[in-house]
């Protein structure tokens, strides 16, 4: 290969590969680029890295069962994603058990894998697993990582990632990001402008740049232009704002699935200034036709004119559950649904936390839901009525709609079966015993889908389907999910991807010629 050194007025430095973007497929692309043979450097725009990844459940979705998965994922994913693509996924999916067996080398971590039955009743539902990383000596991600507030295991699993960039000595840069993509001859990527502390940069990638930066989930302004719903509140990050994306389409790349974002419903804070929605309480994923749950769910949601008009308890309700709130009522030209109004009575309060938090920003105190939710009635989260007459005007509904809706709810209840919407049999619980409790819903995003199409190679391709040379995407913001959302799918999609983008990045020739370059 021949290495060509750039004139000091073109580049400030010199790598082969920049990887854009420091979560789980952003690691995974920078340590497969380095065991490659490349000399990588690694951004993160944020002060601390981990994205929204640190913050996942930590389940990665594995395959046991090859064939029946792919059937699976054809259902899944929707009709954007070519048979190539989702062969490549799939392939990938398979091979993280030894995967992640390998990075455990580096720090002990113990792995284990488990079976797992995907979400929806499609053929192949019980070909997959999970891969997911048990515990790390020594490690505490609370001393670690205090900024973060996770579920589960997520922060194990970045832990794994974190130990194994530091044990390969790859570059990491924080408080830097990419404003603009690098085009040479033939609109190939050659690098990317980044700015730290004020500083513009202009970094050479010889062999080619990862975009791992993420979706949009904290970019309003691009929401709009591909969502009727609104507004939708982050729940984990301000640092997705959709910059890859529009670095990529700078560079002419084509667009998949815009639409489908993973989310549900929960609370807006009290305090303006707090960034964040409040994921509502997350109770077991469930398969239709073949698995209910059987947990109580105390809550019923209310629309603003007092009705109920929705599954709460969907199969999983942490990716659809926003949908049921996306109308929009021309005749009265509002969302009838956004805010939507969660009621449970005294006994439901006392069940559990209604909501949780799930963050990773050092900037923010993160908001700790209280165990009886009383400390929400207090901060005005939760508003108290002592009636149903209250309840209604809390809502600002009609009393006879609030007070049928409850009468309508509590008979389906002792009855055992929800003939209006289908809630699941094992999840009925009253609302009548007052006083009531009623907070406003918001629709709420976990992570974007959509975003750059690729191609299997996790080349972002343009519209004319042909690959932008040097451009390579990973992880969440060129999704594969399309149409529902496969459980841990996109954990595993962002070590699959990161792991093909990465050698595939690294493989490339370095420059031969001194290119003329233009900012994109």
């Amino acid at each position: 290969m021949t290495v060509h050194t750039l004139p000091p007025d073109r580049f400030d430095e010199v790598w082969d590969v920049l990887v854009i973007g420091f979560g789980f497929a952003g690691g995974a692309s920078a340590i497969a680029a380095h065991d490659a043979g490349a000399r990588v450097l690694l951004i993160e725009k944020q002060p601390d890295p981990g994205g929204i990844s640190i913050c996942a459940g930590g389940g990665i979705r594995t395959i046991v069962e090859p064939e029946g998965a792919r059937a699976y994922l054809r259902e899944a994913v929707g009709p954007d994603v070519p048979e190539d693509v989702l062969e490549a996924v799939a392939s990938g999916m398979a091979e993280l058990e030894p995967y992640f067996r390998n990075l455990a080398t580096a720090n002990g971590a113990e792995i284990a894998v488990h079976r797992r039955v995907a979400n929806y009743p499609f053929s192949g539902h019980d070909a997959f697993g999970t891969v997911e990383v048990l515990f790390i000596p020594g490690f505490d991600p609370r001393a670690e990582y205090p900024h973060v507030r996770g579920r589960l295991r997520g922060p194990n699993v970045f832990k794994l990632v974190h130990d194994n960039i530091r044990a390969r000595g790859i570059e990491v840069r924080l408080n830097t990001a990419a404003e603009r993509l690098v085009l040479g001859e033939g609109g190939a990527v050659l690098g990317a402008e980044l700015r730290h502390e004020g500083r513009l940069t202009r970094v050479a990638a010889r062999r080619g740049v990862i975009l791992a930066s993420g979706g949009f989930e904290a970019a309003p302004e691009l929401q709009r232009k591909y969502w009727q719903i609104r507004p939708v509140l982050p729940v984990a990050t301000r640092g997705n704002t959709g910059d890859g994306i529009r670095m990529a389409q700078a560079a002419g790349a084509d667009l998949w699935h815009m639409w489908h974002f993973h989310g549900s419903y929960g609370f807006r804070h009290t305090d303006p200034a707090y960034p964040y929605g409040l994921r509502v309480k997350k109770l077991p994923d469930w398969t239709p036709q073949l698995q209910e749950p059987d947990v109580r769910m105390s809550w019923i949601v209310l629309d603003r004119q007092g009705r109920r008009f929705m599954n709460e308890y969907q199969p999983y309700i942490q990716d659809t559950g926003h949908r049921p709130l996306d109308q929009y009522d021309a005749q009265s030209q509002r969302f009838p649904r956004i805010p939507a109004f969660l009621v449970v009575d005294e006994e439901g309060r006392k069940l559990y936390p209604l909501g949780q938090t799930v963050l990773n920003d050092r900037s923010v105190e993160p908001y700790e839901w209280s165990s009886d939710n009383l400390k929400e009635v207090g901060n005005g989260i939760l508003k108290r009525a002592n009636s149903v007459e209250e309840l209604a005007s809390l809502i600002g509904a009609d009393l006879a709609a609030v007070a049928q809706s409850l009468d309508r709810w509590n008979a389906a209840v002792e009855a055992g079966q929800d003939g209006d919407h289908n809630r699941p049999s094992g999840s009925l619980f009253p609302v009548k015993n007052p006083p009531f409790y009623v907070g406003e819903l918001w629709p709420v995003v976990s992570n974007t889908q959509g975003g750059p199409a690729h191609d299997a190679q996790q080349r972002v391709i343009n519209a004319h389907g042909a690959p932008i040379p040097r451009l390579y995407e990973a992880g969440e913001i060129g999704s594969i999910w399309g149409f529902l959302y496969l459980g841990a799918g996109n954990l595993a999609e962002c070590f699959v991807t990161g792991q093909i983008a990465g050698r595939e990045a690294a493989a490339q020739p370095t420059w031969a010629t001194t290119p003329e370059l233009t900012a994109a």
